[in-house]
């Protein structure tokens, strides 16, 4: 359950503007084709397109602190070198969360906006960052990994045993999204029959309208009112426990520091936990599937040695890189390779370009599942915003691969990955593959 997740902002389907409207912009399929003041890696159709990979190389190779500006958005930087990213994520008093994860306009700003606006503690700075965090963060504790591996496992086995060996299927559907959902219902105690009901709702929070999860803005706040009234029926039949669950709802009704949040602010938090348990996780399934099979040697290298799982999965998390980037907004001005930073600017670390740096990782752009210091990735963020269950994450995917190899000689994709269009999600909708007994 990740804490880099998002927040919903005003007016996020904004942020991609003119990307999103009537008649956008063509792709920009090379970019060496322009000149560079003309890239925009916040364009989603790149990833939905897998073309951003040498977009960011540019970037690194040529400006790696790279300037756009966009109406209603103003002035933006992408970072796109490892170095770079690190100073700012772990530089909390120079850049802060508060206005804001996802490129937009600072939270309560625009007149215009007709969203919700809400918060929770990935977009707060310290103190109230630590102290909302804090009390949420026992259900990733040692004790409760341990007890929650042994439910995983029994899903785990239960999702494999009942696929279609032979036949064609969506490994995203009936594998990736099922398990993580039965997850988050689990972590919520949320009703088992109702879980799609979480996968739906991070889709929504996570997706500008206009990019085939939401039509209008307004469709998208519908559902995530509809989220809030849910979980308020939950926090009121939690409230009234003498003895309170271990559960995130019960642990937020009483927690000190989070019992008196208004409606949008449990929203917020809800909505954050719900994505962050969702999108690392879920994504992650899927694209180690799809590694092993672009990469058959080390999928030949993995069925001769098993023990190399979990030293794989920190390297399917790099590889894949879920979130592709989280916004900072300068406190001060300030200097980063020579570009001259305002105060108010704001700055985009590129994380899906700081695990392809070749300065930072040694051939970042193989995918090598016995990798020397595989979790040199910045995947999880780094300092206080670091995602929270990082260690669940990686767990429920060692969880899957070595049940996978005790079932099938190999989970072979059959047909090309479909992709999200989205520059902040980096997901994948559908894979088709068959199951092959051993």
């Amino acid at each position: 359950m990740s804490e880099q997740a998002t927040e919903v902002e005003p007016t996020q389907e904004k942020m991609m503007s003119p990307f999103l409207s009537r008649n956008p912009p063509p792709v920009i399929e090379d970019p060496y084709s322009v000149p560079i003041e003309d890239i925009n890696v916040i364009d989603g159709r790149l990833f939905q397109q897998d073309i951003h990979w040498d977009h960011f190389k540019r970037l690194r190779e040529e400006d790696p602190v790279h300037f756009n500006e966009l109406p209603g958005i103003g002035r933006y930087w992408s970072l796109t070198k490892f170095e770079d990213i690190m100073f700012v994520d772990t530089n909390h008093e120079l850049f802060s969360s508060a206005s804001g994860i996802a490129l937009g306009p600072k939270i309560g700003t625009d007149p215009d906006a007709d969203e919700l606006r809400f918060s929770n503690f990935i977009a707060m700075d310290q103190p109230k960052h630590d102290l909302q965090r804090s009390t949420v963060s026992g259900v990733v504790a040692p004790p409760n990994l341990a007890k929650m591996e042994v439910i995983i496992r029994e899903r785990v086995c239960k999702i494999l045993d009942s696929l279609p060996v032979g036949e064609t299927f969506n490994w995203v559907d009936l594998v990736s999204i099922e398990l993580t959902t039965q997850m988050l219902a689990t972590l919520f105690d949320f009703p088992f029959e109702d879980r799609r009901m979480l996968t739906r709702w991070s889709d929504v929070a996570t997706a500008p309208p206009g990019t085939g999860i939401v039509d209008t803005a307004e469709q998208r706040q519908k559902e995530l009112l509809e989220c809030l009234e849910y979980f308020t029926r939950l926090w009121n039949e939690r409230a009234t426990q003498e003895v309170p669950g271990t559960d995130l709802v019960s642990m937020l009704v009483h927690g000190e520091n989070t019992k008196d949040m208004k409606p949008y602010e449990f929203l917020g938090n809800l909505i954050l936990l719900i994505v962050g348990g969702n999108d690392t996780t879920r994504n992650s399934i899927s694209a180690g599937v799809l590694a092993l099979n672009q990469n058959p040697g080390e999928y030949d290298k993995l069925r001769a040695n098993p023990s190399l799982i979990p030293n794989m999965v920190p390297e399917i998390i790099r590889w894949q890189t879920p979130l592709p980037y989280m916004r900072r907004t300068a406190n001060q001005d300030v200097e980063i390779r020579g570009k001259q930073i305002k105060a108010g600017d704001q700055l985009l670390m590129w994380y899906v370009s700081g695990n392809r740096d070749e300065e930072a990782i040694d051939r970042p752009n193989d995918f090598i599942i016995d990798r020397p210091k595989a979790r040199h990735h910045l995947s999880f963020g780094f300092g206080i915003h670091r995602c929270m269950g990082n260690r669940l994450a990686e767990m429920q995917l060692r969880i899957v691969w070595e049940e996978i190899l005790k079932r099938f000689s190999k989970v072979e994709v059959v047909g090309e990955p479909q992709r999200l269009r989205s520059s902040f999600v980096r997901g994948i909708t559908d894979l088709p593959v068959r199951v092959h007994p051993l």
